[in-house]
């Protein structure tokens, strides 16, 4: 994952607008769209926050920082996040609400706005201090990943092959967050550590962006096994949007591939359980030299060029819920079996997890 504060370069807003801006809104007035993770930058502009909002989207759920760092230096910059992206909010109260109850989604819809739910992709700001579940949830944050990629005090991450599972102080993480009602995210974490806390936990659950294991093999993406206990349990599962977790396909012919899995998704696991969870920016995004050397020092061993670039063509830009919704509809879905994929599942389980 791209560090979610500091972009860079090789994406333009501007080129977003030209690209899509020609494009007629496909996606019904009144159906909610809802992404279950996807980006919201605080350097994002007017123009694209109005051209988000063109393209149907009533919802999203943002990652707030950084995930691959650790103990104080996460809490800190997880508070100073949640700062950051108030005061985003707070700029833009015309197409944009700070969303903390399911009732801000009928809230966006009638006044035409984005609700913006707060997430963090690991459990690292929390540390050992229980306590900090609370403050988070008590300045805005709905939802939380268990893990990152690697083992933490919580759990293990989809790169720990050893057989780790949710610990023992992870298990009080789950009974606190079911408590106060914070959404568990199993997004990034290893399968045992997925099924520990699918038992664990009181309340269904989120895999807010991830894609099936049983259609291409990828570390990050989710078995059958786990797709269908998070069913049993009530949970949604987002279906991504990172091509090198869909197929090893070009990004220019990819598009069909994402199809694949959502429709994977919903044969193996019945159609209130599946979502979009993009993992993705809303920029349109251009490949430079440049570019790809910032990345490869941010990334670190999560940098590998042949991955690269992340997107599916179709899929890159401000307008790609209205390329889902008429792709869904031309493989046959129902307006009503599109309406749960695009946002009414996650609506469910928002309402039965944070009120």
């Amino acid at each position: 994952m791209i560090d979610r504060r500091n972009f860079l370069a090789g994406v333009s807003a501007t080129a977003a607008l030209s690209a899509t801006s020609a494009h007629a809104q496909s996606t019904p007035k009144g159906s909610l769209i809802f992404d279950a993770m996807g980006e919201l930058r605080t350097t994002y502009d007017v123009a694209l926050l109005k051209e988000m909002s063109a393209s149907g989207l009533n919802a999203i759920t943002v990652t707030l920082t950084d995930p691959k760092v650790f103990e104080e230096q996460a809490y800190e910059e997880g508070r100073a996040a949640v700062v950051e992206h108030d005061e985003y909010i707070a700029q833009h109260p015309d197409l944009l609400i700070k969303a903390t109850k399911t009732s801000d989604l009928d809230r966006a819809m009638r006044e035409n706005k984005i609700a913006v739910y707060y997430l963090f992709q690991t459990s690292t700001q929390f540390g050992r201090d229980i306590n900090r579940i609370q403050e988070f949830y008590d300045a805005g944050v709905r939802s939380s990943q268990l893990t990152y990629n690697y083992q933490n005090w919580v759990g293990a991450g989809c790169k720990e092959l050893r057989g780790s599972g949710v610990t023992v102080y992870g298990e009080e993480v789950i009974a606190k967050m079911n408590e106060i009602g914070m959404l568990i995210d199993l997004s990034h974490a290893n399968e045992r550590t997925m099924l520990d806390a699918i038992e664990m936990s009181s309340k269904p659950l989120v895999i807010s962006h991830t894609s099936c294991q049983a259609v291409y093999e990828n570390i990050r993406n989710t078995s059958d096994k786990v797709l269908k206990a998070m069913a049993a349990k009530g949970g949604v599962v987002g279906i991504c949007q990172m091509r090198p977790f869909l197929t090893d396909a070009r990004p220019d012919v990819a598009l069909p591939a994402y199809f694949d899995h959502i429709n994977h998704a919903v044969n193996t696991i019945g159609i209130e359980h599946v979502s979009i969870g993009s993992d993705r920016d809303h920029r349109v995004i251009t490949m430079t030299d440049e570019y790809i050397a910032e990345l490869a020092a941010e990334e670190g061993d999560n940098f590998h060029i042949e991955d690269w670039p992340l997107f599916i063509d179709a899929l890159n830009g401000p307008r790609r819920m209205e390329v889902i919704w008429d792709g869904l509809k031309k493989r046959k879905y129902s307006h009503r079996d599109i309406e749960k994929i695009m946002g009414t599942n996650l609506k469910r389980l928002y309402k039965e997890t944070i009120g």
